[in-house]
């Protein structure tokens, strides 16, 4: 194949030398590196097998073939032959890196150079992890592995990128070869995390195998080049050249033939005719070549592809933490609301959002449209949205919040006022995207927002990092408009939508961000709402950390819809049915079924952002038209906390329990920018075909990268019991206040650790329901189960208007069921009844949050309830864990005295405590106990062990109480159990070890403890013998 490239000669001042070809230089790398590690792993498999294999997990029959680490790094000799081997191989390695560069270096690109840099890092860091091995330094050994890998990425796609054209076979060769290697990365992190982490024996032969295979890929895609240098016919002469034409110490640049039609040599004749023009000039002239400085400025002076892509990068992060610093200004302020069960006031900073309003000031907008108003506005509201983490004080952190997001609004609305195609909405629906992602891999937390530090899985000041680059990369971007868009018609510059005037846009688009913000924040929010337990020990619908990816997807698809299909099928009434019932289903069905439907609707609200943002966009009319749209996202949100807050807040009985309603009206308000046969035509919107072009790939990227990250957290081998074979199960209730603790931070970490050294295999979690826009779309589980690993129930979803019930296990879920107790004044009661194979047995835990003191009628139905669920499954083993409010031994019906004047009213008030004891036929865990008021454990059929009471610490306001129990021989039903056998009180010396809750939590509020956390009112866990006879 004619490439037009007669020869390259690289000449050095030595007589009497030529090599003639690229041969020398390669086949020695190959040779060299494929004998180091062949040689290495033979002689480690004769002299020392049993050892290389044997790990820090399992040894041999489990483990059959060793690490690279372990093969070149551990025994004598073959570490010492593998290390000559390899600083052999050094010297070709780096003139490989050195003649490649000499190869593609050009003066209209950087990427050359880029690359010839990456290639001297990543040799260095070979030789890193070469010569310091495991056995030196663990941790420097595996840093500079990682950093190898990751330097192998712009080093492979690069070299595939930068082949000629006309090389089909060596680019096809790389593309496969990279396309192998990154792909085994995948399996190779599985089996290392399932060594590493869960310690499964075997495990690491199969990550090895993956290991050795990146091996051999990395040195063949090395080896490709012979092919770049064999075409090119590169020879490097060591003397005096005999082609005059040809300087000293220059690469030469022959012309291309003629006729020749390849990109690559269209590029080379360029850059051979500017090297030409500037070799003339500077003999012409005298002048002398370029100084460091310019040279040095030209080496780091991108391309217009990589800045470009590098902006929409950039642009992509900017709208991520818009969508960041937006959602943690009701989740900060909610804070207060919690605490006061109440409007407290901090709800007036939802005004902030209104601030667009003041781009109806002219001289105002006109500054804000300016590059120094646009980088000004979003640096100040990025880095005080991201910095507030810092303070301590709940209220300064609203404050800083507050003047963020007014910042903020500002800054991005300018933005999309003066949008002239679909680019904007594009950027918004990516940065969503890459939100969801973000909280899908940290655990359903966003790791910028405020509510998160470095000790609740914050990562705010790799954020702040990452902002300062794309504040700077914005601030320096060059301000040419691309040809694209001067080529876009005029008529669609100008295709702003003045039909019909602005309001019908603002108004879609202030329901639009209700709605993504209300569903798509987080990928498992629409499971939430499509989730109703298990069936025959299997979920019955999808689980939100194994099948959250699927609404990532969905979401990808949906944004990537607009680029690919017309713009005007996306406006029609038929695409609007579609969306309508996406909803329906989503909001009527559940399991699988209802979450298809969210699915469904994720492609559909995502596909509509384009064309709803360009509509929106008139200049001129920005501050009402935003104004007006953050004002309907307002009442939305309101809307949305009046379901389920009614209880609460005035006016709450209008919308008591109708998300129907909400949702309705949202699909009003989007309505409005379709094209109905009775209205005008809308606007047509043009998205760029290179924004189009980077958009579905990364798109495809984030999709990747959602199902990676599942992937990397799933665990094959099931929940386990913390004491197997002992028959005991610790049994906890703990209220944990939408986990926002005390200051004002996610709590899920604090809760984690507690739950982990109590070694709860059964707990249940109240007032968990944070698939909310107040409390930031969270699942308050996600930490425990992924770390400690447990089967779960979400209890009822938020469409159930509840403040939510969670049970966690560590025993398989044989059967749940959700119930939402009567509660025909007060708020919602929900509960959970779930039967656990308990070491063979079926026990029945039942988890439930009732109603408040105020409602009298709701608390006696809702005892009633709960009483007639525990009743049913008698004689069978019952553990009750709920939040009651009623005093210990109060009778069904008590008398409270209420002075009015000088009155006194006998009022009769239902006590739930009778109610659940008598008539659920369970046994109160300590009648002694008289110091409870809301939280309480009943039993049934069970030997209980332990009681203990375990102090909030800064988690919460409500404390944690444990039981711990022994199941009875398998066969054997415990009844009429007497009082006297029941409370058999003993030292924990009377018991064995296994029993003994951990020593680390005696203290007080001084001294001793674990984060804040003590046995407290008895200041010791109780314990109890078993009865004479006990069958366990």
């Amino acid at each position: 194949m004619s490439l037009g490239i007669d020869r390259w000669k690289l000449c050095v001042p030595r007589p009497d030398v030529l090599l003639k070809s690229c041969d020398n230089g390669i086949l020695p790398h190959t040779f060299l590196a494929l004998a180091a590690f062949g040689l290495a792993l033979f002689l480690g498999c004769v002299l020392h097998y049993k050892k290389i294999v044997k790990n820090g997990v399992a040894g041999y029959p489990d483990e059959w073939f060793p690490s690279v680490s372990a093969t070149i790094g551990d025994w004598y000799p073959e570490r010492n032959i593998f290390q000559i081997l390899i600083a052999l191989t050094s010297g070709p390695r780096f003139a490989l890196v050195s003649l490649q560069y000499f190869l593609r270096r050009s003066p209209s690109t950087s990427w050359p150079d880029f690359l010839f840099a990456v290639g001297i890092v990543r040799t260095l860091m070979c030789g890193g992890w070469v010569y310091i091995t495991s056995n030196d330094d663990h941790d420097v050994h595996d840093v500079l592995m990682i950093m190898y890998i990751l330097c192998n990425v712009p080093w492979m796609w690069g070299g595939v990128l930068c082949t000629p054209v006309g090389l089909v076979k060596a680019r096809r060769r790389r593309r496969y070869v990279a396309t192998g290697f990154f792909v085994s990365i995948i399996p190779m992190i599985y089996f290392f995390v399932q060594h590493k982490i869960y310690r499964i024996p075997g495990a690491y032969t199969h990550y090895s195998f993956f290991e050795w295979f990146l091996i051999l890929l990395d040195v063949l895609f090395d080896s490709i080049t012979e092919l770049d240098f064999k075409a090119s016919n590169l020879q490097i002469v060591l003397g005096i050249s005999l082609d005059a034409s040809v300087g000293r110490d220059d690469i030469s640049y022959p012309a291309p033939s003629k006729g020749s039609n390849s990109l690559t040599e269209t590029k080379l004749e360029g850059s051979a005719a500017s090297s030409e023009t500037e070799r003339t000039a500077s003999h012409v002239s005298g002048a002398v070549p370029r100084t460091f400085f310019q040279k040095m400025q030209a080496a780091i002076t991108l391309s217009r592809d990589a800045r470009e892509a590098i902006g929409f990068i950039s642009d992509v992060y900017l709208s991520y933490l818009f969508w960041s610093i937006l959602t943690s200004l009701i989740t900060t302020l909610f804070y207060f609301s919690v605490w006061q069960l109440a409007l407290s006031g901090s709800e007036l900073s939802l005004l902030v959002l209104l601030s667009p309003a003041l781009l109806g000031i002219g001289p105002f907008r006109t500054w804000a449209l300016t590059r120094s108003g646009r980088v000004t506005l979003k640096a100040v509201a990025i880095l005080m949205g991201l910095g507030s983490y810092a303070l301590n004080s709940p209220m300064r952190r609203l404050f800083v919040v507050n003047f963020a997001n007014v910042v903020l609004l500002i800054g991005q609305t300018v933005d999309w006022s003066a949008g002239k195609d679909g680019y904007q909405g594009l950027l918004l629906g990516l940065g969503l995207v890459s939100l969801s992602l973000a909280k899908h891999a940290n655990h359903s937390t966003n790791p910028v927002w405020p509510m998160l530090n470095e000790e609740s899985g914050g990562y705010n000041k790799t954020g702040l990092f990452l902002a300062l680059c794309a504040l700077y990369e914005l601030a320096t971007r060059p301000s040419a408009v691309p040809e694209e868009e001067k080529q876009i018609d005029h008529s669609k510059d100008n295709s702003k939508v003045t039909s019909h005037g602005w309001l019908a846009g603002s108004i879609a688009l202030g329901s639009t961000i209700f709605t993504l913000h209300c569903f798509f924040i987080d990928p498992s929010t629409i499971i939430a709402w499509s989730w109703t337990g298990y069936k025959n020990s299997q979920p019955k619908g999808p689980l939100p950390h194994l099948h959250g990816s699927l609404t990532l997807i969905a979401q990808a698809i949906g944004l990537a819809v607009p680029t690919i299909l017309p713009a005007y099928w996306l406006s029609s009434p038929l695409w609007f049915s579609y969306g309508c019932a996406s909803a329906f289903v989503m909001y009527c069905f559940r399991d699988w079924t209802g979450f298809i439907g969210g699915l469904n609707l994720a492609v559909f609200v995502m596909s509509l952002l384009p064309t709803i943002i360009q509509q929106s966009a008139q200049p001129n009319k920005a501050g009402r038209i935003y104004f007006t749209a953050f004002f309907v996202t307002i009442l939305f949100y309101l809307a949305d906390v009046w379901t389920v807050a009614y209880a609460f807040v005035p006016g709450g009985a209008y919308l008591r329990e109708r998300s129907d309603l909400v949702l309705i009206a949202q699909f009003v308000a989007t309505s409005l920018v379709f094209q109905w046969p009775f209205r005008k035509n809308t606007a047509i919107v043009h998205i760029p075909s290179s924004a189009s072009f980077l958009a579905r790939h990364l798109l495809t990227l984030f999709s990747l990268s959602a199902v990676l990250v599942t992937l990397y957290r799933w665990t094959p081998i099931g929940p386990r019991p913390y004491k197997s074979g002992t028959g005991i199960i610790n049994a906890g209730i703990w209220t944990v206040h939408f986990g926002i603790d005390n200051v004002g931070h996610d709590s899920q970490w604090l809760i984690r650790d507690l739950i982990r050294d109590m070694e709860l295999d059964v707990v249940g979690l109240l007032e968990t329901d944070l698939h909310r826009t107040v409390y930031g779309n969270r699942d308050l589980t996600r930490v425990t189960l992924q770390d400690l690993g447990y089967y779960v129930d979400l209890g009822p979803g938020p469409n159930m208007h509840t403040w939510g019930a969670a049970l966690l296990s560590k025993f398989p879920i044989v059967h749940s069921q959700h119930h939402l107790l009567p509660s025909p004044h007060g708020e919602l009661a929900p509960a959970i009844e779930a039967v656990l194979d308990v070491y063979g047995t079926e026990v029945t835990v039942v988890v439930s949050h009732n109603g408040q003191e105020q409602d009298s009628l709701d608390r006696e139905l809702q005892s009633k309830e709960l009483a007639r669920i525990m009743a049913k499954s008698y004689p069978h083993p019952v553990i009750f864990l709920g939040y009651v409010v009623t005093k210990p031994h109060a009778s069904r019906r008590v008398l409270l005295l209420r002075l009015s004047f000088i009155l006194v009213l006998m009022n009769p008030t239902a006590a739930p405590y009778e109610i659940l004891v008598h008539d659920g036929v369970v046994h109160d865990i300590d009648p002694q106990d008289l110091d409870r008021w809301c939280e309480y454990i009943l039993y049934r059929g069970l030997y209980r062990t332990a009681y203990a009471r375990i102090s909030r610490g800064i988690v919460t306001d409500t404390e944690l109480q444990i039981g711990q129990f022994v199941v009875p021989r398998h066969g054997f039903q415990l009844v009429n159990q007497t009082l006297e056998d029941r409370m058999l009180r003993a030292w924990k010396e009377d018991l064995p070890e296994d029993h003994w809750f951990p020593m680390e939590y005696y203290g007080n509020k001084d001294e001793g403890g674990v984060n804040g956390h003590f046995y407290h009112v008895f200041n010791t866990p109780l314990y109890y013998k078993f009865p004479e006879g006990a069958q366990v």
